[in-house]
């Protein structure tokens, strides 16, 4: 009887460096990646050939890459555990990516609901756009990912990736690509201070991971909360409350029926409630800006895990592009006789 442990299921995620993670971030799926670690093979990744897509200063992206690099490991992201890399570092990525492109209908990506929203944002649509889903595919199958933690507005993405995953089978060896399982997080769309839109930086309606409990308020107090609530004393609703919803991810379990009870009988005011908000996410976020600190003092060590995770992920990724170039015909000296 054997005594080694069965092999853990991998999976793969990623997120474009757009610079410190923010509140948004971390609800959505940095506080998920940190628990998946326990029981999964996790390959997290920095996607910046992706952020090239939406164009900006290129002279941004390097500060913006490590200062997500150092939120991934300020939340709790361990090199010990997950393999943590940046997308640019192993090529094979774009290779991949491009290879998928003779398999993938140019109907299905028209048909992405992301690109039909992104592209009303360019006069003339970079070719990115449209293929960007393909590259996301080669992400997640270039690792040969059993599963993909997402959210509710990833789903359409990886049911592609899965698409593609079939169609390269049926055409170049059944069986070599698994068809990645979705891992859907309870947390659901959060949605930003507004309480319109989704959390987001450009948005403007979120809070830096990283901000101080002074800034944590600033943000916080202007967030949008029952609109029928107009006076202190007016009888509020939870259940359609932004910042309650809020609570709910953040707040002491414990504390919750008080502050439901009380926003419902008008005896705790809207800024009181928000004033709790604060408090448990500055509590939340403290350990993390420790953590941040002592990453920034020794940039040096935040380079030396994105390189180790990088050759982790190259011994993979070169493994799996050597055999779909094989399979796709790609690997011509192999079919050479010698002569003589």
């Amino acid at each position: 009887m054997s005594d080694e442990a069965p092999k853990r299921k991998r999976i793969f995620s990623g997120m474009q460096p757009s610079g410190e993670a923010h509140l948004g971030n971390y609800l959505g799926a940095l506080r998920r990646w940190v628990e998946l670690q326990d029981e999964y093979e996790c390959i997290f990744c920095i996607v910046d050939d992706h952020a090239i897509t939406a164009g900006g200063d290129p002279s941004e992206l390097p500060r913006r890459t490590f200062d997500l690099a150092v939120s991934f490991l300020a939340v709790g992201l361990d090199p010990e555990r997950s393999t943590i890399f940046v997308q640019s570092d192993v090529p094979e990525h774009t290779e991949l990516a491009w290879l998928f492109n003779a398999v993938t209908p140019i109907g299905d990506l028209e048909r992405m609901t992301q690109f039909k929203d992104k592209s009303k944002r360019f006069e003339s649509v970079p070719a990115g756009i449209l293929n960007y889903p393909i590259l996301q595919a080669a992400d997640i199958l270039l690792y040969k990912a059993d599963a993909v933690p997402v959210g509710e507005d990833q789903k359409q993405h990886l049911e592609l990736t899965r698409d593609i995953a079939r169609k390269w089978n049926g055409a170049y060896g059944e069986g070599f690509f698994p068809q990645p399982e979705p891992l859907i997080g309870e947390a659901g769309r959060i949605l930003g201070l507004d309480g319109e839109a989704k959390m987001s930086k450009s948005m403007g309606n979120t809070v830096p991971i990283l901000a101080e409990p002074d800034e944590i308020w600033e943000r916080v107090r202007t967030a949008v909360t029952d609109p029928q609530r107009v006076r202190r004393d007016d009888p509020g609703r939870p259940e359609v409350c932004n910042v309650f919803s809020l609570h709910e991810h953040l707040t002491d379990s414990e504390r919750l029926p008080d502050i439901a009870s009380q926003c419902r009988a008008g005896t705790r005011g809207c800024v009181d409630c928000k004033r709790i908000l604060a408090e448990s996410i500055a509590e939340t976020f403290a350990p993390m800006r420790a953590r941040a600190a002592e990453f920034e003092e020794n940039p040096a060590r935040v380079r030396e895990i994105l390189d180790s995770g990088a050759a982790r992920a190259r011994a993979i990724a070169s493994e799996t592009v050597a055999e779909v170039r094989r399979r796709m015909g790609l690997d011509w000296r192999s079919g050479v006789v010698a002569e003589g």
